[in-house]
C-alpha cells in the first residue's frame, strides 16, 4: 500500500491524540512517581516523629515569621507563621528556600585561612588568639582607630555588640550595608526631626503613588507588603507604578506611568506644584502643623509647574494634573518611593520630595499613611568603661566622612569606603570584620571594592558561605546559619508598629560553625582590661536572654512581640524639629 507524506502526517497525528486520550501515558507516569521513590539517589526524609519550631526568617530586612517542620532532627519544610504580625503565614520564595541553605553544599564548615591564596583549616582557638594579638598590637601603636566593622543591620543585640566591641576598643568606624532606608531614615530626621524607621499602613491607604518601589518584588518586609496591598486592593483601593520600565509591580498597578530615569523627584516637585498652587493640601494640618511652606521651600516649588515638571519627566502637564488633584482627593493617600527592592540608598532629594507629598495631604502618623516608627528600645547594657587608648580613638573622624562638616546628618556613608582606601598609599582600616553583609556584591562598584579590600591587611568574614566577600577575606570564621542559633530581629522594614522576633534554632549546628555573638565576647575576653570586662556574659545566648528580660519567655513561646497599643504619636507632639512643627524648608531639598 502505498502511503504518501499527508497520509503518514495524518497517522502519526491521530496516532498521537488517541495516546494521548488512553489511560497509556497517566498510567506510565504514575508508575515512573511509583519507581522513582525507591531510587536510592532520591532524598526521601525517614518516617519519625513530626514537630514544629517557631522562629525568624534572617535572609532578608523583613523579619518574617516562620514555622519550621522537621522529621526527628531534620528540616524538611519552612512556612510563613500564622499569627505573625509581619507576614502572617505568607512567605516569599527566598524564605521557603532556607532549609536547602541549611543543607546545601556550599556552606563553610570550618574556619578558614588564606595562606599563599589557598584555603587551610584553623582552629577557633588559633583564629581569635591570631586576631586578638593583630588587634593589641594597633592599640598599642595608638591605631586603635583603624579596626572597622561592617554588619548587615545596627538593630538588634548582635549589631549592637559589634558595636560595644568596636566603642570599648576604641573605634567609631562601624557601617551597615546601605539602603533606602537611609535615606528615609534621614528624611524623617531632616522634616520630624526624630531617629525612627519608616513604616508604612498601606492595607488601610486607599490611594498608593509609587515612585518605583517593587511592592510585590521584595520592597521592604515582603510578607507585609503581599498582605497588605491585597487588603488595600479589596477595599476598592487604588495604585499607580511611577517608573521607567514596566516592573512586575507597575504590570499589577491600576495605572503605569513611565517617566524618565531619575526625574522621580521633579515628578514630587510637580504634583506638589499642583496641590499647593489649587490649595488642594490638608488645611488642618500644614497650617497648624508645619513650618516653611511659604518661605525657600515655596520658591523651589514655583520652578516645578506641569510644564516644566512635564519636560524633565517625560510625562504630559495633563496626567501631571490629573494625578495631583487625584492623590490630594483621596481619603488616605500615601506617597512611597525607593526604586525596585530598596536595596540601594537612592536620592535624598527624591525621599524628601516624595515625603512631602505625604505632607501635604496630612497622611503622617495616620491610618493609612506614613509612620515614624520608634525603634523598640530594650537593649539597657551597663555604661562603658573606656581607657585613654578607647577614648583617644573615639574622637578620630570616622574613614567615611559620617558626621563631618561635609555630611552632618549621615550616620554611615559605606559607599565611600572603597574610594577612601584606595585613594590611600597606605590603607586607613587595618583590620576589617564583616558579619551578614556581603558589600564585595552589593556595593555599586564591585571592582573598586576588591581593590580596597586587597589593601586592607586583615579582613575577617563571618558569612555561612563563600560568597563574594568571603572570597576576597584573609580569615573565613563561619557563623552559624540562622535554622541553628538565637537572635533577635527588632523591626521589619516598613511595617508600621514597633515588633521584635526572636529567632530560634530549629537543629543543633551541622559543622564546626559558631555563632558571632560568641566570638565577639570571646575575642573581647582575649584582649581583656577594660574591653573583656566590657562583655560580662559568658556566652551570646545569656547576654540575648538577660537583655529580653520579662519578653523572653513570650518570644520563645510565640516567637514574636508586637506593641499592639502603638497608634503614633499625634501632631502635637510628633515633631521634634527646632520649630516642634514638620519641616517643609530645610538645607538638603
Amino acid at each position: 500500500m502505498k502511503v504518501d507524506r499527508r497520509s503518514f502526517l495524518a497517522f502519526m497525528i491521530g496516532g498521537a491524540a488517541g495516546t494521548a486520550l488512553s489511560p497509556l501515558p497517566w498510567k506510565i507516569t504514575d508508575d515512573i512517581s511509583i519507581w522513582s521513590q525507591n531510587w536510592p539517589w532520591i532524598p526521601v526524609p525517614a518516617k519519625g516523629e513530626i514537630s514544629r519550631v517557631n522562629s525568624a526568617c534572617t535572609l532578608c530586612p523583613g523579619g518574617c515569621g516562620i514555622s519550621v517542620k522537621k522529621v526527628d532532627e531534620r528540616v524538611i519544610k519552612i512556612e510563613g507563621l500564622e499569627g505573625h504580625p509581619v507576614n502572617d503565614g505568607g512567605l516569599c520564595p527566598l524564605g521557603n528556600s532556607g532549609a536547602q541553605l541549611l543543607y546545601g553544599p556550599t556552606r563553610i564548615r570550618t574556619p578558614l585561612k588564606k595562606i599563599d591564596g589557598r584555603w587551610q583549616k584553623i582552629s577557633w582557638q588559633d583564629a581569635i588568639t591570631e586576631i586578638a594579638a593583630q588587634l593589641r598590637q594597633l592599640r598599642a601603636d595608638g591605631a586603635a582607630h583603624t579596626v572597622g566593622w561592617i554588619a548587615g543591620s545596627d538593630r538588634g543585640t548582635v549589631p549592637a555588640l559589634f558595636n560595644r566591641f568596636l566603642s570599648v576598643y576604641g573605634s567609631p568606624n562601624f557601617w551597615r550595608m546601605p539602603s533606602m532606608w537611609d535615606a528615609y531614615e534621614l528624611a524623617l530626621y531632616l522634616t520630624q526631626g526624630t531617629r525612627s524607621m519608616a513604616g508604612f499602613d498601606i492595607e488601610n491607604a486607599d490611594f498608593i503613588l509609587s515612585f518605583g518601589s517593587g511592592l510585590i518584588e521584595g520592597w521592604g518586609a515582603p510578607g507585609y507588603m503581599f498582605r497588605a496591598k491585597s487588603k488595600m486592593r479589596k477595599a476598592g483601593g487604588r495604585m499607580d507604578q511611577i517608573e521607567p520600565r514596566l516592573s512586575k509591580t507597575a504590570a499589577k498597578a491600576d495605572h503605569w506611568i513611565s517617566i524618565n530615569p531619575g526625574t522621580e523627584g521633579a515628578l514630587a516637585f510637580g504634583l506638589a506644584h499642583v496641590i499647593i498652587k489649587e490649595q488642594l493640601y490638608n488645611r488642618n494640618f500644614v497650617d497648624g502643623y508645619t513650618h516653611g511652606l511659604s518661605e525657600r521651600f515655596q520658591q523651589t516649588i514655583d520652578g516645578f509647574p506641569p510644564e516644566i515638571a512635564a519636560k524633565i519627566t517625560g510625562i504630559s502637564a495633563g496626567t501631571i494634573l490629573t494625578l495631583a488633584r487625584d492623590f490630594a482627593a483621596a481619603r488616605r493617600p500615601l506617597a512611597i518611593c525607593g526604586q525596585g527592592q530598596g536595596h540601594l540608598p537612592g536620592s535624598l532629594q527624591t525621599f524628601l520630595a516624595v515625603h512631602t507629598l505625604n505632607a501635604l495631604v496630612g497622611n503622617i502618623n495616620q491610618p493609612g499613611g506614613v509612620w515614624a516608627v520608634p525603634e523598640p528600645d530594650y537593649i539597657d547594657w551597663p555604661e562603658l568603661e573606656m581607657d585613654g587608648v578607647a577614648a583617644n580613638g573615639l574622637q578620630q573622624p570616622r574613614i567615611d566622612g559620617a558626621g563631618t562638616q561635609r555630611h552632618p546628618h549621615a550616620r554611615y556613608l559605606l559607599h565611600r569606603l572603597p574610594e577612601v582606601i584606595n585613594a590611600s598609599a597606605e590603607s586607613p582600616l587595618q583590620v576589617l570584620f564583616i558579619a551578614n553583609a556581603n558589600p564585595a556584591y552589593s556595593l555599586p562598584d564591585t571592582a573598586a571594592v576588591a581593590k580596597a579590600f586587597e589593601k586592607i591587611p586583615m579582613v575577617v568574614s563571618f558569612s555561612s558561605y563563600m560568597d563574594e566577600t568571603s572570597a576576597l577575606a584573609d580569615m573565613l570564621l563561619p557563623n552559624h546559619m540562622f535554622l541553628e542559633r538565637y537572635q533577635d530581629v527588632a523591626g521589619a522594614y516598613g511595617f508600621a508598629k514597633p515588633i521584635i522576633s526572636l529567632v530560634q534554632p530549629a537543629v543543633e549546628p551541622r559543622y564546626n560553625t559558631r555563632h558571632v555573638g560568641d566570638v565577639v565576647i570571646q575575642l573581647a575576653k582575649e584582649l581583656g582590661h577594660t574591653i573583656g570586662a566590657a562583655f560580662p556574659w559568658d556566652d551570646y545566648n545569656s547576654c540575648l536572654e538577660e537583655t529580653l528580660g520579662d519578653r523572653w519567655d513570650g518570644l520563645v513561646e510565640d516567637s514574636f512581640w508586637v506593641d499592639d497599643s502603638y497608634s503614633g504619636t499625634q501632631w502635637a507632639d510628633a515633631f521634634e524639629t527646632d520649630s516642634t512643627q514638620y519641616e517643609f524648608t530645610n538645607n538638603d531639598i
